[in-house]
C-alpha cells in the first residue's frame, strides 16, 4: 500500500492547476477545429489550382472536349490520408464525424485526428480511478497497477496536449516544420507507450481486469496511432495531393557538431567540471550544511514548469530514499560529487508487491532533465525480480557520468528522447529496457551473475507501433562482465512486435553467447517486424558468425543504415544537445 500511495502523487497537480489545464485543453481543441474551418478557403483555392493545372496538362483531343479530371473531394482525401494508418476504418469514421471535417488538406486532417484522439484519451484517467474504486481493498496488486494506469493515462493526455499546443502558430508561421514533426512523432510515440505501460502493469500480475481495460483503451490507442501515422507521412501526403509544402519542412538538417543540439551553451557549462559550474539554486547535504537533507525535499521546492535551468547540487553521501521528479518539474539539473560518492539508493521491488513501473529508486518525468556525477541503486537483489534503479520519461534529457546498479530491470528508459554518456550500467535480466528513443554512448555496460538457472539479457526494447520513432542505440560502448559471469548472456531480446535495438562500434567481451540474442518466448522466433542489428563491433564476443537467423535481425549494416541510429539522426541530438556541454559524437 505504501508503494501505491507514493505513486498516486506521480505527475499530479493541484486542483487549480488541473482546472486551468482543462480550460487550456478545451481552448486548444476549439482552435484546432476553428483553424481547419478558417483555412478551408485557402486550401480549397490551392487544391483548385492544382486541379486546374492537372486538367490543362492532361487533356487530350478526342474530337470533343477533354474528359474532366476527378474531383478531389473531402471524402476521397480523408480516405487517402487514412490509408497510411494501421487502422484506416476507425481513422475515416472518427474524423469524418467531426463537424469541420469537410477539408482536403492533410495538415488539417492531421489536426482533426489529434482532436479526435484527445476526446478519447481524456476519458481514461477517470476510468482508471473509477475502476480502482470498485476493486476489493484486499486486491492490493490490482489497485497498485490501476494507480500506474491513472498516472500514465494522464501523461498520455499531456503528450497529446503538447502536440496540439505546438500547432498554435502565429501569423506567417507554418503549421508544421521539420522540428515540429520530430517533436510530435516523439510525443505521440510516448502517448502510445504510456497506454501500453498500463497494460504491462496489469499483465505482469495476470490481472483479470486487463481485458476490460484493453477494451476501454481501444479507441484511444487506435486514434493516437492514426495521428502518429499521419504526421509520419505528412510530407509525402502533401506531395501526393500537390499541395505546396512549407519551405521549413524541407530545411536541411543540422551539420554534425560536438554535442547533440538539444543543449545550449549554458547547459554545456553546467556539464563541465565542477569548478566551472554555475552556483546551484539548492544544495542537499545529509549533515545539514545545505538547504535540505533529502533530495526529494529539494525536488519538491523546485518551481513548476521552469523555462530556465534549475540546478540542484547533492553533496557526497548515500541517500536512502525514493525520489520522483514529477512531470511539472521542467529543466532540472542535478549533480553530485561523483557516481561512487553521491548515491541514491532504494529497494522497492515487484516481489514485495510494487508494480515494476513504480519500483524506481529515482524516477523523472519532467522534460529537460540533466543528471551528472551521481549513482542510482536498487538493492532489492536478484531474488526480488523486477527492481528499477532509475526510470526516465523525460524528453530531451541527458545523463552524464552516472552509474546505475541493480539486477533485473536496472534502467527503465521509458519514453521520449534520452542520451546517456560515460555512464556505467550493471544488471542481469532486461537491465536496459523501455520504449524511448535512446542513445548510449561511451558507456560501460556490465552484466553480472544472476540467480541459478537464469540468463542475462542486456536489453529489452518495447516498440509497439511501426511508426514510433523509438529504439535502443548502443554506440562506442564497452560491454564487459561485472565479476565472474558464467550464466548465458545475450545482447537482448525483443519485447514487443516492432522492437528496435542496434549495437554498433562497441567492444564486446568473450562472455557473450555466440547466438548474440535470444527470443522472448523460448524457441519461438520473434516477428519479422523487429529490427535488431550490429555494426562494426569488436572484441572476442563481436563475431556474428553464429548469430540468430531471425528475419528481423541484420548481422551487418551499411554506413547509411547505421547512421540512422546515431545521435544526430535518431534523437535529433544535433538540434538540442549542444546546449548541455556533454561531449557526444553526432555521427558514426
Amino acid at each position: 500500500m505504501d508503494s501505491m500511495k507514493s505513486f498516486k502523487g506521480y505527475g499530479k497537480v493541484d486542483e487549480a492547476e488541473e482546472q486551468a489545464f482543462r480550460k487550456r485543453t478545451r481552448r486548444r481543441l476549439l482552435i484546432l477545429a476553428a483553424s481547419a474551418a478558417l483555412l478551408l478557403a485557402v486550401v480549397a483555392a490551392a487544391v483548385a489550382g492544382a486541379l486546374v493545372h492537372r486538367r490543362s496538362g492532361s487533356g487530350h483531343d478526342d474530337g470533343g472536349s477533354a474528359a474532366p479530371a476527378p474531383e478531389l473531394t473531402p471524402a476521397a482525401t480523408l480516405k487517402a490520408v487514412c490509408s497510411v494508418t494501421q487502422y484506416p476504418d476507425s481513422c475515416f469514421s472518427s474524423i469524418s464525424a467531426a463537424e469541420t471535417a469537410n477539408v482536403t488538406d492533410p495538415e488539417q486532417l492531421f489536426k482533426l485526428s489529434l482532436a479526435v484522439a484527445m476526446g478519447e484519451l481524456q476519458k481514461l484517467p477517470g476510468y482508471a480511478d473509477r475502476l480502482a474504486s470498485k476493486v476489493d481493498a484486499g486486491d492490493a496488486r490490482d489497485r497498485a497497477a490501476l494507480a500506474v494506469c491513472a498516472g500514465v493515462f494522464g501523461d498520455a493526455v499531456d503528450r497529446l496536449n503538447d502536440s496540439i499546443a505546438s500547432l498554435e502558430v502565429g501569423a506567417g508561421d507554418s503549421i508544421l516544420s521539420s522540428a515540429k514533426i520530430n517533436d510530435m512523432k516523439t510525443w505521440l510515440s510516448a502517448a502510445i507507450t504510456d497506454q501500453e505501460t498500463c497494460l504491462d502493469s496489469l499483465q505482469e500480475i495476470n490481472s483479470t481486469l486487463i481485458d476490460d481495460v484493453r477494451a476501454a483503451m481501444e479507441n484511444s490507442t487506435e486514434f493516437v496511432s492514426n495521428s502518429l501515422a499521419i504526421v509520419t507521412r505528412i510530407i509525402s501526403l502533401l506531395a501526393d495531393f500537390k499541395i505546396p509544402i512549407h519551405r521549413k519542412l524541407l530545411g536541411s538538417s543540422s551539420p554534425p557538431s560536438e554535442f547533440p543540439s538539444w543543449l545550449g551553451a549554458a547547459e554545456r557549462r553546467l556539464l563541465q567540471d565542477e569548478a566551472s559550474a554555475a552556483a546551484p539554486h539548492l544544495t542537499v547535504a545529509q549533515d545539514g550544511s545545505g538547504d535540505y537533507k533529502t533530495i526529494q525535499e529539494a525536488v519538491d521546492a523546485v518551481p513548476k514548469k521552469n523555462v530556465s535551468r534549475f540546478v540542484i547540487y547533492v553533496k557526497a553521501g548515500t541517500y536512502n530514499e525514493t525520489v520522483v521528479l514529477e512531470k511539472s518539474k521542467w529543466n532540472v539539473m542535478m549533480y553530485g560529487d561523483g557516481k561512487t560518492k553521491t548515491i541514491v539508493t532504494g529497494s522497492k521491488n515487484f516481489v514485495d508487491g510494487t508494480p515494476t513501473f513504480s519500483t524506481a529508486t529515482f524516477a523523472v518525468a519532467g522534460k529537460g532533465f540533466i543528471a551528472r556525477d551521481m549513482g542510482f541503486v536498487n538493492t532489492a537483489g536478484a531474488a526480488k525480480h523486477q527492481a528499477v534503479a532509475f526510470r526516465s520519461g523525460s524528453d530531451l534529457s541527458v545523463i552524464y557520468r552516472c552509474a546505475f546498479d541493480a539486477y533485473q530491470d536496472t534502467l527503465y528508459a521509458h519514453s521520449n528522447r534520452q542520451f546517456y554518456r560515460d555512464c556505467d550500467v550493471t544488471g542481469t535480466i532486461d537491465f536496459i529496457f523501455g520504449n524511448s528513443a535512446v542513445v548510449f554512448q561511451n558507456c560501460n555496460i556490465q552484466p553480472r551473475q544472476p540467480l541459478d538457472n537464469q540468463f542475462n539479457t542486456i536489453t529489452a526494447q518495447g516498440k509497439k507501433d511501426p511508426n514510433q520513432n523509438t529504439g535502443i542505440s548502443i554506440q562506442k560502448c564497452s560491454i564487459t562482465a561485472n565479476g565472474n559471469v558464467t550464466a548465458p548472456t545475450y545482447l537482448g531480446r525483443p519485447w514487443k512486435d516492432y522492437s528496435t535495438t542496434v549495437i554498433m562500434q562497441s567492444t564486446i567481451d568473450s562472455f557473450l553467447n555466440p547466438k548474440g540474442w535470444i527470443e522472448w518466448v523460448s524457441n519461438v522466433d520473434p516477428p519479422r517486424t523487429i529490427f535488431y542489428a550490429e555494426y562494426q563491433n569488436r572484441g572476442a564476443g563481436a563475431s556474428t558468425a553464429q548469430r540468430v537467423t531471425w528475419a528481423g535481425y541484420k548481422s551487418a549494416l551499411t554506413a547509411t543504415e547505421a547512421g540512422k541510429f546515431t545521435v544526430g539522426s535518431f534523437i535529433q541530438g544535433s538540434e538540442w544537445l549542444p546546449q548541455t556541454s556533454v561531449t557526444f559524437d553526432a555521427a558514426l
